[in-house]
């Protein structure tokens, strides 16, 4: 009874690590337009760790990009996020969703770039890529 009894311990005490340990397992929160759900998980795969995605454009022009999160403090960016709050207000639902044209933000997010290649002695492109 002895050894069973410290089974159904250690299995109890792995079931209550697993369930201590859960959120720090939680995949990002992500949302994306409705004829993208069924993709939704190879999505996730998709983001690189310190990225994260933003829909670019309005109806069908719209397109995903996946961008650093060091974007977001870029005063360009920062312009761009201001312009989607004017436009869609401050509580979106969803993704961040910028209303510029698509090539206007290929030509902003490549002064992003070159900004941060500048700054840092490295380029971040690679990092930058549309889904």
């Amino acid at each position: 009874m002895g050894i069973l009894s410290d089974h159904h311990n250690q299995k109890h005490h792995h079931h209550h690590h697993h369930l201590m340990s859960f959120h720090l397992h939680i995949p990002h929160l992500q949302y994306f337009h409705h004829h993208q759900q069924q993709e939704k998980k190879e999505d996730l795969k998709d983001i690189p760790k310190g990225c994260l995605a933003i829909l670019v454009g309005q109806g069908e022009e719209q397109q995903r990009f996946v961008i650093p999160v060091m974007y977001m403090n870029h005063p360009l960016f920062m312009q761009l996020l201001k312009k989607a709050e004017e436009e869609y207000g401050f509580d979106q639902k969803g993704p961040i969703t910028i209303p510029c044209h698509v090539e206007h933000f290929r030509s902003v997010q490549g002064l992003i770039d070159k900004d941060k290649s500048l700054h840092h002695g490295h380029h971040h492109h690679a990092w930058c890529f549309k889904v």
